[in-house]
């Protein structure tokens, strides 16, 4: 995979959009990214799915992975394909638990202790939705190693989970994917000084 084809197949189905959007913040961003689109260009999908399922297979070249996990919901749109192709079980960690049938956090199997388990999701910001679902299964037991994203927002994320002790890896960085943009024409130089003045803008405000 190249930055470039990544950035070619989430602007081609939408799922990378630049102008002005509110985020969930209130902040107003030049750009926005939204994988769920990707839903609907099976095309682009399955790219990024093969992506990522590449990016694990390099990290299980010397590192054990077990089981493969994420939450709802973006990342669990993914999951099961890219478990699928990796011959993995994986689960999903709930944002609440269930109060019926089978309850708790974890949707779609069990967690067992000292399991070695890949945390994976579409996006980080902050970190601390990854956070958020990781507890749950270091709480059951499972050793959490490594957190793994499609696209790094580069808001401080990366920073905050290394400093807990997790591995991070990102098929790209926002920076790298707009970089990749300009220097294939994509987007104009105009275009992306006003998105790495609003990166410059998070890291010194």
């Amino acid at each position: 995979m190249t930055h470039a084809s990544l950035a070619n197949a989430l602007v081609e189905s939408g799922a990378l959009k630049f102008g002005k959007f509110t985020i969930k913040s209130g902040i107003i961003s030049p750009y926005y990214i939204d994988l769920t689109l990707l839903l609907s260009s099976p095309q682009d999908f399955e790219f990024v799915v093969d992506a990522v399922v590449e990016k694990i297979r390099t990290i299980r070249s010397s590192q054990k992975v077990d089981k493969l996990a994420s939450i709802a919901l973006k990342g669990a749109l993914f999951i099961p394909s890219i478990a699928n192709k990796l011959d993995l079980p994986c689960v999903v960690v709930r944002k609440e638990s269930k109060k019926y049938g089978v309850t708790g956090r974890i949707a779609g199997g069990n967690i067992e202790q000292g399991e070695h388990i890949l945390f994976f999701d579409d996006l980080v910001s902050s970190g601390q939705s990854k956070l958020e679902g990781i507890k749950p299964l270091e709480q059951l037991g499972a050793k959490i190693d490594i957190v793994l994203v499609v696209i790094d927002r580069e808001q401080g994320g990366r920073e905050n989970l290394e400093r807990l002790g997790y591995q991070f890896h990102a098929l790209a960085t926002i920076s790298e994917l707009v970089h990749t943009l300009l220097k294939n024409n994509k987007k104009s130089n105009k275009e992306a000084k006003i998105i790495t003045d609003y990166m410059q803008s998070l890291h010194t405000s």
